[in-house]
């Protein structure tokens, strides 16, 4: 249901069937294409409006995915600089998946607000932009935009803008993947050491991690199986076990 109809909103139950008044949740999909990478931002403003009476705005950057039905999902918000109307935000990371869905071309937005300890806000302004428009400042170069107030745009006649937003800096990373690694060559070795000190617990004791169920597989061999059967066709030598702490006959002496 979620996948068919993209966009699915439920209300919220309390124990017993109850509603949880108006609340309800959403629940948003979307096809994305692989890709594990990051990408490391680094964002500044200069001469952003004030919206304060004794003091400078408090400023800080929100950056916003624009999805496929419009909808607007909050990728980052950066820290607060206080009394600075031309703050220099910290670097920060975000997936390329959460940024922009993996899509050069998919719309991002950028609001400033003026901090507000109530959590009333002042919206300074915003500015759209796009994966593909921001990695024009790799290397030396920057990107910057006009941070626009559609309200002053409409009421003042020579507005030009309420500050503007600098990228200062865009780093991308690459996550390798498993099959990257196989890929390129790289040779695995399956290796598994067994505790069997008997500090673990009695085996005929339901309580011990070593407890040996006649019905099902315990924790440490489900993650034997787990991990085992991804990495049994990648490894020639197959399985290499090592076992210490155990009473082995016939002199029964702890290995």
């Amino acid at each position: 249901q979620i996948v068919a109809q993209k966009r699915v909103t439920k209300p919220l139950f309390l124990k017993y069937g109850k509603f949880a008044g108006k609340s309800t949740i959403t629940v948003i999909s979307e096809e994305i294409s692989g890709n594990n990478g990051y990408v490391e931002l680094a964002f500044r403003a200069k001469k952003l409006d004030d919206k304060d009476l004794f003091s400078k705005s408090d400023p800080f950057l929100e950056i916003y995915r624009i999805d496929d039905d419009r909808s607007e999902q909050l990728v980052y918000r950066t820290e607060v600089v206080k009394n600075n109307l031309s703050p220099v935000w910290e670097p920060f990371k975000v997936s390329l998946n959460s940024l922009c869905s993996c899509e050069d071309k998919r719309r991002l937005r950028g609001v400033v607000w003026d901090y507000d300890s109530r959590g009333k806000h002042d919206f300074i302004g915003e500015f759209f932009t796009t994966f593909e428009e921001m990695q024009k400042a790799m290397g030396d170069n920057k990107v910057q935009w006009d941070c626009m107030n559609p309200k002053y745009k409409i009421k003042k006649r020579n507005y030009k803008n309420s500050g503007v937003v600098v990228l200062l800096d865009l780093k991308i990373h690459r996550v390798y993947s498993f099959l990257d690694y196989i890929m390129g060559g790289c040779q695995i070795h399956f290796t598994v050491a067994i505790d069997f000190t008997a500090s673990n617990g009695d085996p005929r004791n339901s309580c011990s991690l070593h407890y040996i169920n006649p019905y099902q597989p315990n924790e440490y061999l489900k993650a034997l199986v787990a991990v085992g059967e991804i990495c049994q066709d990648y490894d020639r030598q197959k399985f290499s076990a090592l076992g210490f702490g155990a009473r082995i006959p016939p002199k029964y002496e702890v290995s």
